[in-house]
């Protein structure tokens, strides 16, 4: 699938989730890339065959504090290499990046992941 395809999956999920929680999306950067780096397998402990199919980095919601401001976005990164070699087909393929990007929004608003699993996210 081509780059521009995948973004298009990741926006679309994007536009699933309800618009009251959208609205409070501030300052945050989501990106697509193609595989994990070493160095960042490395730092999360994650060995082969495990990887990573997203990462959100920020501070999530909750533990904002009034003086947060003036800083760089948060980021949501999706790995289009590991999510595209999980799918059996196109449909799986968007399947896999629903949830993927809903678990790193629900990071962003402050869900961890037993929570997240709960909610069929993880």
């Amino acid at each position: 699938m081509t780059r521009q395809r995948f973004e298009s999956l990741v926006a679309e999920a994007i536009m699933l989730i309800p618009r009251r929680f959208r609205r409070e999306m501030k300052n945050l950067a989501v990106i697509v890339e193609d595989e994990p780096s070493d160095d960042l397998l490395d730092q999360m402990e994650i060995e082969p065959p495990d990887t990573l199919l997203g990462l959100y980095q920020g501070t999530p919601l909750p533990e904002r504090s009034a003086g947060h401001g003036n800083t760089l976005p948060d980021v949501i990164t999706i790995f289009q290499g590991p999510l595209s070699e999980r799918a059996r087909d196109r449909d799986d393929l968007a399947a896999e990046v629903r949830v993927t990007v809903l678990h790193e929004v629900g990071h962003y608003f402050g869900m961890d992941d037993a929570r997240l699993h709960e909610l069929g996210w993880a």
